[in-house]
């Protein structure tokens, strides 16, 4: 039975996402005024993958429901019941919403209590998508921004002592910490955010215009999301930018969000594996539902030291294995040259993504050519191995062996 199979994944076009980058990454013709945000590889009901086949051609979700115990392992099955993770490539050109993420208890719990309301699983008000955490772990492909978790306590006081417009937070984070500050801001009218941030506004967007501003700083940011919008309203997420970690990591380094750890992406490309759910709570810098009560319930109210995972490298099969807590998925980056040839077993279902050069991968009775921008799908228990003549750059998702 036939084990390495060809996989075409599906692009989602939102908003945020670059002119080019993915397009061709993946050979798809580029049309104007069409943006790029995500390449999807996985079986997640929204845009489940293509498995390429001699004869017929299936989508990558009923592949697995067909031969569950072939393709996912016995472990994984019996733990899963279905591919536990979804692996992307994203090109963040404007900022994603600020969100977070809920844990498997308060998934279930929230989606049980919108379901027992009636509330479609498409209604723009719905939390919940379904009963799975969010845990992504995120490899920069590029120069990569983003917001990661609440500032340490003096960093968070030095914000608001410098930005005269939030001065006067700084006593409530004194006297009610990192939830009642982030409590108080979150519940502030449009009226009263309008208000407080205008005068902000207004002082930032020139120093953002005349290129005064540092990337690393929130004005920088701040003025960004805002740049060129007609909309009068004033988003309260500029507020989070004041109070998260701005992280800036290279290529090739590792950020892992866990749940209860609001974040942002800010910009750059990079490479995403996360649990196989569509649950976002979020916080700012959206048009979408944003549920108050609920995001206060799932935020962790804690100072976050920010984790830069460099991976562990194994020399002889040009292997970096980017270790989590997460039980879901493992990411993992292969680089190879024509002295290192990659062997391994697999012990459940592998998702590769080629992002440079090409290579050949087969197992005891087949063969690919895997070259830029394609991806193989391999099945449980394959004896495999990568080679080239060259260099290649490969991605891989997978599951971490079952305890």
């Amino acid at each position: 039975m036939r084990k390495i199979f060809k996989l075409k994944g599906k692009i989602q076009n939102y908003d945020w996402g670059g002119k080019s980058y993915i397009a061709n990454l993946v050979s798809e013709d580029i049309k104007e005024n069409n943006t790029y945000a995500e390449y999807w590889m996985g079986a997640h009901v929204k845009a489940p993958s293509e498995v390429i086949r001699e004869k017929e051609n299936i989508l990558l979700d009923k592949f697995i429901e067909k031969n569950l115990i072939d393709t996912l392992g016995a472990d994984v099955t019996s733990k899963f019941g279905k591919l536990p993770f979804l692996f992307k490539v994203l090109d963040v050109n404007n900022m994603l919403s600020i969100q977070v993420h809920p844990s498997v208890e308060a998934a279930i719990k929230g989606f049980n209590l919108e379901e027992s309301k009636g509330i479609p699983l498409t209604a723009k008000n719905r939390n919940y998508k379904d009963k799975n955490h969010k845990p992504e772990i995120m490899v920069a492909l590029s120069d990569f921004w983003l917001l990661h978790g609440f500032l340490e306590r003096k960093k968070l006081i030095k914000n608001l002592e410098q930005t005269k417009e939030l001065k006067f937070l700084k006593e409530i984070f004194l006297d009610k910490g990192y939830a009642g500050l982030y409590k108080e801001v979150m519940n502030y009218s449009q009226k009263e955010v309008n208000n407080i941030l205008q005068p902000l506004v207004d002082r930032i967007l020139p120093k953002y215009a005349n290129n005064e501003l540092e990337k690393a700083s929130p004005a920088y940011w701040a003025a960004k999301s805002i740049d060129g919008k007609t909309n009068k309203d004033i988003d309260k997420g500029i507020f989070s930018i004041y109070f998260f970690n701005i992280l800036n990591v290279s290529k090739g380094e590792a950020v892992f969000q866990d749940a209860g750890v609001p974040h942002a992406y800010l910009e750059g490309k990079n490479i995403e594996l996360m649990a196989n759910s569509d649950n976002v709570l979020r916080a700012g810098l959206t048009s979408k539902h944003i549920d108050v009560n609920e995001l206060i319930k799932n935020t962790k109210f804690e100072e976050t030291i920010p984790e830069i995972l460099k991976g562990n490298i194994n020399l002889e099969n040009g292997e970096t294995v980017f270790k989590t807590k997460a039980i879901d998925f493992e990411l993992s980056k292969i680089s190879l040259n024509d002295t290192i040839t990659y062997n391994k077993t697999s012990t459940s279902i592998e998702i590769l993504i080629a992002l440079e050069g090409s290579a050949t991968i087969k197992d005891n009775s087949f063969s690919l050519a895997l070259n830029k921008g394609e991806c193989v799908l391999i099945n449980a228990n394959t004896n495999y191995k990568i080679e080239t003549n060259s260099n290649i750059e490969i991605y891989k998702a997978s599951v971490p062996e079952v305890n």
